[in-house]
């Protein structure tokens, strides 16, 4: 270890080091602060004998002449135990309520999944929620986005979720929660649904609060995968990562790359915005041969709901499809709201049918889809032409639509996913068999019949 205090400048959150010696980069550092308490930190950059510092838990109160500067000589590295399980962790991966041996230590950098040795993702991930399990079926090793916005409850409906998975009495399947710049309010909620729905002792949370210092929310997202990691390919366990909200996350990385004096890009954030979410996204899969798996589950809220903004936009690229909230069903009181026409899998094809769902699962999603549509069009038309205009057909439609919103996206509590295709094929049972175009006629015949 090396001590220096030469700090020749401080800039929220980066501490700026002279006269520095074999000092790599990435190294952990600790830096003493004039109270004689320590924080955490890691080397961003390093020029001649000038060494930039980040500071995880920011530069508040420190001064140029009391501060000094540890360079540990390693990376960043977290410990991890198969008695994580049911702790609460805060943004740099340090519990806050649990005590366990330490079994291994991870730097939590980590490495995207080789594309060599991947997997395809199959098998399907039941997440209890109709509209995904039966339209947008997540699949084991797939990553998946949310797109909401502000004021929407996607805080309730990822919750739900992770309740779910842990009540799937699957001993090998667990599930991290990490959330990343949460108000208060959001992780008092968290914390207080998964210890009432006795979620709490099945899963890992960890939480950055909004108050937390900005830096320690790019830290947050690697934790957590480094955590999924040591249970995935060395545990041998399904793990589903729970992540966001991206948003805030790309936010922290805008401030550390201002701070950088970096040339921005669209909207302020940096010219690498792209290769650094996918630095995170890409971290999820399936390896050949090996019996575990990382699924992804990303939410993150759209800036005044523009779809096009720099962070879903490239979210949307990297990952397998998106799963988009509506504040029109919201307004319904319909939860959770998700606007299916424009939200998809990717990856669904991979892991329903037969062997997983039912065989007809991708022909009734389809006609679904069909007949929303067609119900929505349709709904359109009423306003402008009148109910009276309507001929038979088009009511059967208008009146599937209705019972869809009310009946199938809407939901109280948990459906398994023969409960969802068997209310899937009821609803559609409103609809003239004539129409039902999308659809195998044996299936027809042996589901509705």
């Amino acid at each position: 270890m090396q001590e220096y205090k030469t700090v020749s400048q401080i800039k929220n959150p980066l501490v700026f080091v002279k006269n520095t010696k074999n000092v790599g980069l990435g190294e952990q550092v600790k830096v003493k602060t004039p109270d004689n308490t320590t924080r955490l930190g890691e080397v961003l950059s390093i020029q001649d004998d000038l060494c930039v510092v980040e500071v995880f838990e920011g530069v508040d109160g420190l001064d140029i002449e009391k501060t000094s500067v540890v360079f540990l000589g390693d990376s960043y590295k977290i410990g991890l135990s198969k008695d994580m399980l049911g702790g609460v962790f805060d943004g740099l991966g340090r519990p806050k309520d649990i005590e366990f041996a330490i079994d291994v230590e991870k730097d939590i950098k980590g490495e995207v999944i080789n594309p060599y040795f991947r997997a395809v993702p199959d098998e399907f991930v039941e997440t209890g929620v109709s509209v995904i399990d039966g339209l947008t079926t997540l699949i084991r090793g797939q990553k998946l986005p949310v797109f909401s916005h502000a004021g929407m409850n996607h805080n309730l409906l990822l919750a739900e979720i992770a309740k779910n998975i842990t009540d799937s009495n699957k001993k090998e399947q667990i599930v991290i929660f990490a959330a990343m710049g949460a108000t208060n309010r959001e992780a008092d909620f968290f914390e207080k649904f998964f210890e009432k729905t006795g979620a709490l002792n099945k899963l890992i949370m960890i939480l950055n609060h909004a108050h937390d210092p900005a830096m320690e929310r790019i830290v947050t997202p690697r934790v957590a995968l480094t955590t999924a990691e040591y249970f995935a390919w060395e545990l041998k366990k399904d793990v589903l990562v729970i992540l966001g909200d991206m948003t805030n996350y790309a936010n922290a990385l805008r401030e550390l790359s201002s701070s950088k004096e970096e040339v921005p890009g669209r909207f302020g954030y940096p010219t690498y915005l792209y290769s650094d979410l996918a630095s995170i996204y890409e971290r999820t899969g399936r390896i050949k041969e090996n019996k575990g798996s990382i699924t992804q589950l990303i939410y993150l809220t759209m800036p005044d709901g523009d779809i096009t903004h720099p962070v879903p936009d490239l979210s949307g690229y990297i990952t397998e499809g998106q799963i988009i909230l509506s504040p029109t069903l919201k307004k319904k009181g319909i939860f959770p709201p998700i606007n299916i026409i424009p939200s998809l899998s990717r990856m669904m094809h991979k892991g329903i049918g037969e062997k997983y769902t039912q065989d007809a699962h991708m022909q009734l999603s389809n006609q679904i889809y069909s007949a929303y549509s067609e119900g929505l069009r349709l709904e359109s038309l009423m306003s402008v032409v009148g109910e009276d205009a309507l001929t038979a057909r088009d009511k059967k439609y208008i009146e599937f639509k209705k019972n869809f919103e009310v009946r199938f996206i809407n939901q109280k509590e948990k459906r398994t996913i023969k409960q969802t295709l068997f209310l899937g094929w009821r609803l559609l049972s409103i609809i003239p068999k004539e129409e039902l175009t999308k659809i195998e006629k044996k299936y027809i015949e042996k589901y509705m019949e």
